[in-house]
């Protein structure tokens, strides 16, 4: 009869005495041991059609959003991010980087409190305040890929210049299509640069 490890893991291992099947003694081991060890899967919808009842404590990688999760018996939750490089925001027209000496505006995702993060860097400035003024702008030409998307709307407040402005923040709205919606600006709000230093949201 198969004995189990003396950690209180149950992995079996065969006895002396026990006949001698190699596949029964191997499969017993591997079948105890897969759900103790990183589990590695392309998605969570995969990890999802695979691991139909979680137990708890299973850890398992995600490729596509590089995030290791641990099942704590209710829900998948996120304990450490993979190291996500910091990306260069694509500006809309009319909109630059560096503003204030500050470097290009650029995110990144983390994992901060257990939650996907999403970080922000840098400053810009608009080009030109001539003409009119909107009072709000779409600031990327592209939208932010689906990892660094919110699971709902996100508003952040972010500084800027009162050289030019009555205000020294503006609001900014992280969408969930991608797009980095300013709000604030206008006729007497015409900031030199808007800062991002410092900023940051959950996903």
């Amino acid at each position: 009869m198969p004995l189990t490890d003396p950690y209180g893991q149950q992995v079996p291992y065969p006895t002396l005495s026990d006949t001698p099947n190699a596949q029964s003694g191997f499969e017993g081991v591997v079948k105890a041991l897969t759900p103790k060890v990183v589990m590695t899967f392309a998605s969570a919808s995969v990890r999802g059609g695979t691991l139909v009842t979680p137990v708890e404590g299973m850890v398992t990688w995600l490729k596509d959003v590089n995030l290791l999760q641990l099942y704590d018996g209710s829900q998948w939750v996120t304990i450490a991010a993979g190291t996500q490089n910091w990306v260069t925001t694509p500006l809309a027209s009319g909109w630059s980087h560096n503003g204030n000496n500050n470097g290009e505006w650029q995110y990144r995702v983390v994992n901060l409190f257990g939650e996907p993060t999403i970080m922000f860097r840098g400053a810009i400035y608009k080009n030109s305040w001539s003409g009119t003024v909107a009072g709000d702008y779409v600031l990327t030409s592209v939208d932010l890929p689906g990892w660094a998307r919110p699971s709902t709307l996100r508003t952040i407040n972010v500084p800027c210049s009162d050289a030019g402005s009555t205000r020294i923040s503006l609001k900014l709205d992280i969408q969930t299509d991608g797009k980095l919606h300013l709000y604030g600006t206008g006729t007497n709000d015409k900031p030199q640069w808007i800062g991002f230093n410092g900023t940051f949201c959950s996903l």
